[in-house]
């Protein structure tokens, strides 16, 4: 068995190529310029996507690698292209889909995954012969094969759509999907200078601080790539300290993943508290500058 691999995010890319490996074949294609040690991961081939970063033109390419490359399956990274793409491969040619899977496991010419559903509130296990697969960030910890890929670069033809500007979002300095410490605001914290009160938590723990998507996109309190949620960046840390965040499935969608969470807020029949591992129930501005003074 062999399979394609696209993500216009290196990262997923890569964590794509690693939980692929001793699986099946596979290949991968990013958009050109290749990130530096990409072509170490593991993957048979590497190809190198140049042309404008168009949804039209990287599917017409990636089509036909994978019309001529007798490929069996097609995974695409979950992101907006990525997921755009796997739509567009899977009625091209015609191949059932399952989409924002967590693992992939061959079995007896089936495949076995599992992905959350209900937005993020159950856990779906299914056994299918789907082919066409849109894959989380986390699905495995990125590394290195000691190997080195051969690059071979592709040309995307010309798109009907014509790129006239690019402008870029106000991003944070972090990626906070690599962060192993997150400490994340919901609207409990009531407002965006209060945000200052709990940066001494995130400095005693060595974390990056995140937010609910009243907090990132309804109050601009802080920047959008700092969203934890659905919409939002799916993380997983080794620590996630939620503070004022009711719990709602469309953010837990985006931390289920968490291995240890500690939740606070004043309502102890918030939801957060069915994901945390421990709960404390009171004034998040009582408990954070004890919780501070306790780590130091």
């Amino acid at each position: 068995m062999k399979a394609l691999i696209f993500s216009d995010n290196s990262d997923i890319a890569a964590q794509i190529i690693s939980a692929m490996r001793g699986k099946m074949a596979a290949d991968v294609a990013v958009f050109s310029p290749v990130p530096q040690g990409f072509d170490e991961y593991g993957a048979s081939r590497v190809f190198e996507l140049k042309g404008d970063q168009v949804s039209e033109s990287a599917f017409a390419a990636i089509s036909d690698i994978f019309s001529k490359g007798g490929y069996d399956f097609f995974l695409a990274g979950s992101t907006v292209r990525g997921r755009e793409i796997a739509g567009m491969m899977s009625e091209k040619f015609n191949l059932p889909a399952v989409t924002e899977i967590t693992e992939f496991l061959p079995e007896a010419g089936k495949i076995r995954t599992k992905r959350f559903f209900y937005g993020g509130k159950t856990l779906l296990e299914e056994e299918s012969e789907a082919r066409v697969f849109t894959v989380m960030p986390g699905i495995a910890e990125a590394s290195k094969s000691g190997d080195k890929s051969p690059v071979e670069t592709v040309s995307m033809p010309a798109s009907r759509v014509a790129i006239l500007k690019r402008v870029d979002k106000n991003a944070a300095s972090v990626n906070i999907e690599k962060a192993p410490v997150i400490v994340s605001v919901g609207r409990g914290i009531g407002s965006k200078e209060n945000i200052e009160k709990v940066k001494p938590l995130a400095d005693a723990v060595h974390g990056e601080i995140a937010g609910s998507r009243p907090v990132c996109l309804d109050y601009q309190w802080l920047s959008e790539d700092r969203q934890v949620g659905l919409s939002g960046k799916k993380v997983k840390p080794k620590l996630y300290i939620a503070l004022g965040i009711s719990g709602q499935i469309q953010h837990i969608a985006g931390m289920r993943t968490s291995k240890v969470v500690v939740a606070i807020n004043k309502d102890k029949a918030a939801p957060i508290f069915e994901e945390a591992d421990y709960g404390i129930v009171g004034d998040l501005f009582q408990i954070v500058p004890k919780l501070v003074n306790a780590l130091k």
